[in-house]
């Protein structure tokens, strides 16, 4: 399929899915005119990097996961990087959660000193 049906498919823009091409995260032959040809596979892969990505995994992070064993239906394990992966996404998110209380904290004692007096 070229890539305007895929990005018809998957709700992903034709920019984005040459990025993902450029990134190694997303394959495509080419056919002899030039044009792209991705495989009917490329729909499933183009929605698992979405999912990726609404985890905040970056583009380089999903490349080296992104050909890792993810199977919803047959509940299989996913590889050790993936593990690794979220659970470095995991930390970093606790540390900005720990970062933005502390600033909604300061924000409170600031509002609440003009509030009182």
């Amino acid at each position: 399929m070229n890539i305007s049906k895929l990005s018809a498919l998957t709700g992903v823009s034709v920019r984005s899915l040459r990025y993902y091409e450029a990134k190694g995260i997303l394959r495509s032959e080419r056919l002899e005119n030039g044009y792209r040809d991705f495989q009917e596979s490329a729909v499933d892969r183009v929605k698992l990097i979405q999912l990726y990505l609404g985890l905040g995994l970056s583009s380089n992070e999903i490349a080296h996961i992104i050909d890792c064993p993810v199977s919803i239906s047959d509940q299989k394990p996913l590889c050790e990087k993936a593990i690794k992966a979220y659970q470095s996404k995991l930390a970093e998110v606790e540390n900005q959660i720990e970062i933005l209380q502390k600033l909604r904290l300061q924000l409170y004692q600031r509002i609440s000193n003009y509030v009182e007096t």
